[in-house]
């Protein structure tokens, strides 16, 4: 068992006049218990994200915490945006109009499914009616992300060990088949991406994603949810396997099996 380099998230498309305000968005990080998805869905295995980096990432912000379950603060700001159940029937409403989406999510997948239940069930509570939809991969990608065509999706990142967030958070990587299909924008956001390329110190570039780090966490394009547990199986005839933060695969060379515990023989046949 060792972290996973990676977070699951539900992103919204904020081309959508529902999501664009952000105090919207922030009410519904309120709204969710985070903990309560990882233990029942996870089985504990996991940690709540704050934001677009790992926990074992040079990049993470330790400082910055996650926002609490508080589903009173969550209608505060849903009526601050304008939310309220003016009708009394138990869903919040504006200008006539009740605050319901959809999420997708992608086949196959049982914990997003549950994810997506245990949110839905939250967002209830608050007044905000949600519905999910479980769909095909392929189609997923060619009918619904590519031309944007969702209110939000419930997905997971797999990040690389450089904590480059150029292709994911870049307002300039909007188009069909690239990574922010969101539609996030953020000047300063856009501005230390591009700082962080170009600067080769691991002491500024961390300065420098940190702050992208509050910057997006605040922002909130994405409902960022947990940092699953990975947990890969080898036979316990390996020797020397040993679980790091990258991992377990880092030293596969130096792996073994006692001859004495071998099972299995390769055969070279000869010409």
């Amino acid at each position: 068992r060792h972290p996973s380099f990676g977070y699951t998230y539900l992103g919204y498309n904020l081309q959508r006049p529902l999501f664009a305000d952000r105090r919207v968005r922030q009410a519904i990080n309120a709204a969710v218990n985070k903990q309560e998805i990882i233990e029942g869905v996870l089985m504990g295995l996991g940690r709540v994200s704050t934001g677009p980096f790992p926990p074992e990432s040079w990049a993470y912000d330790p400082q910055i915490t996650p926002e609490p379950y508080d589903p009173v603060k969550a209608r505060v700001l849903l009526a601050e945006a304008g939310w309220r159940d003016t009708d009394g029937d138990g869903w919040l409403d504006r200008d006539g109009r009740p605050f319901t989406f959809t999420v997708l999510t992608n086949q196959g997948n049982e914990s997003r499914q549950h994810t997506a239940e245990i949110i839905q069930r939250r967002l209830k509570e608050v007044g905000v009616r949600m519905e999910i939809r479980i769909v095909e991969w392929s189609a997923f990608l060619s009918q619904f992300i590519d031309p944007r065509q969702f209110d939000a999706v419930l997905l997971g990142w797999g990040l690389s060990r450089d904590p480059d967030l150029y292709d994911i958070f870049h307002s300039s990587k909007t188009k069909p088949g690239e990574f922010n299909f969101v539609g996030y924008q953020n000047e300063e956001v856009d501005r230390l991406l591009i700082e962080g390329r170009r600067i080769f110190d691991q002491a500024q570039r961390t300065a420098i994603y940190r702050r992208i780090h509050q910057l997006i966490y605040d922002d909130q394009p994405y409902l960022f949810l947990y940092v699953p547990d990975a947990l890969p199986i080898v036979h316990a005839r390996f020797r020397n396997v040993q679980s790091t933060p990258v991992g377990i695969g880092y030293n596969l060379i130096d792996w073994f099996v006692p001859t004495n515990e071998q099972r299995y023989r390769h055969w070279r046949l000869e010409p």
